[in-house]
């Protein structure tokens, strides 16, 4: 038996069929199957994400991050040639200044203008329109652009913007019914471009049935950022650089885990991006965790000590990506290519859309 080199790209690879990559979601939240994978008897259940609560246990704590996803799609064209442009937010680098991902035919030039205009049509009045500036190009391909004093960028995004949704659901424009699911319950904390996607998963009904069972739910931000999903692009984990996200960890979260811990309850993160901030926030600010905010680059792969987190609740992931290696680090290589194994022979759904794994 070949032992796998986990530090190549090559190990975290499988093949996955495409028709199990969700494009739509669930006709409801909680209606979505939970692959359960325990660490230490190293078994694999097939349950439901409605059986949750019945899963963990009094005193254990659910930590969700509360980013909002922003509609950070934009459409126009090139001012001076006519020539469609689509362009991403990603943030706003200065008051004015926004950074931009850009897609466009030919090359655009520093000084060239873009005209934007609202990506859905207006039931009445005149089609606003919005003037930017290009600036400065990025190394990442993207680009500094200046933006009119008109606003914040929530108040022009949700004027212009469609939600930015991930290539593999196929359509470019996000429709009513990603509104509403592309947002989990505790979304209040704009500035994500991308849904953290196991907290998609929580109603109302399931959030009180895990409080009827003594778990309780906490909240951080860490808001996405366009890196989260990407593959590996390295051959060699080693030589990958994780791309930067802000996070906050409030001082409510602090203490919520303080108790749960107390209790011996486990710390159970909902979402890889709940995982890196918590783990970020430890190694920042130590143990016991105290309020924290800035910014993380953490590659979380095997070897790593959690300071933190005791459990993980998340979708199925891209192969060669990131999040597969983080999930890996925590439940181990060996069981979680298993469970992938599982997961594609009994058809569950992955990605943003996807199904669960406890």
């Amino acid at each position: 038996m070949t032992i796998p080199d986990l530090n190549l790209l090559g190990s975290w690879q499988f093949d996955l069929p495409p028709e199990l990559i969700a494009s739509r979601p669930a006709a409801t939240r909680d209606e979505s199957r939970m692959l359960v994978v325990d660490r230490q008897s190293s078994s694999i259940l097939h349950s439901a994400i409605r059986e949750l609560p019945r899963l963990l246990k009094q005193g254990d704590l659910l930590v969700c991050n509360n980013t909002k996803v922003v509609p950070a799609r934009l459409f126009g064209v090139r001012t001076k040639t006519g020539g469609r442009w689509e362009g991403l937010y990603v943030e706003e680098v200065l008051q004015g200044r926004w950074h931009l991902l850009c897609e466009t035919r030919g090359r655009l030039q520093p000084g060239e203008t873009i005209t934007v205009v609202p990506a859905y049509e207006r039931r009445s009045g005149e089609s606003p329109t919005l003037v930017l500036t290009l600036i400065e190009r990025q190394p990442d391909g993207g680009w500094i652009v200046e933006v009119p004093d008109v606003g914040s960028p929530w108040e022009i995004l949700d004027v212009f913007g469609s939600l930015p949704l991930p290539p593999y659901m196929g359509r470019k424009l996000a429709d009513e019914d990603d509104q509403d699911r592309y947002q989990t319950r505790f979304a209040s904390a704009p500035g994500a471009v991308a849904a953290p996607t196991a907290g998609l998963h929580f109603t109302d009904a399931l959030l009180e049935d895990c409080q009827r069972h003594g778990i309780q739910t906490t909240q951080l931000t860490l808001h996405v950022g366009i890196g989260t999903f990407r593959p590996l692009s390295t051959d060699r984990l080693s030589d990958h650089r994780m791309h930067e996200e802000w996070c906050q960890l409030p001082q409510t979260a602090c203490d919520a885990i303080a108790v749960s811990k107390q209790s011996a309850g486990r710390t159970v993160a909902v979402g890889t991006t709940s995982v890196r901030t918590l783990e970020t926030a430890a190694r920042a600010v130590g143990i016991p965790l105290n309020p924290w905010e800035g910014r993380t680059n953490l590659f979380i792969r095997p070897g790593f000590q959690f300071q933190v987190v005791d459990g993980l609740l998340t979708n199925f992931h891209l192969p060669g990506s990131t999040l597969l290696v983080l999930v890996a680090a925590l439940a181990g290589y060996d069981l979680i290519m298993e469970a992938y194994r599982q997961a594609i022979a009994e058809r569950y759904r992955f990605y943003s859309y996807g199904d669960a794994m406890l």
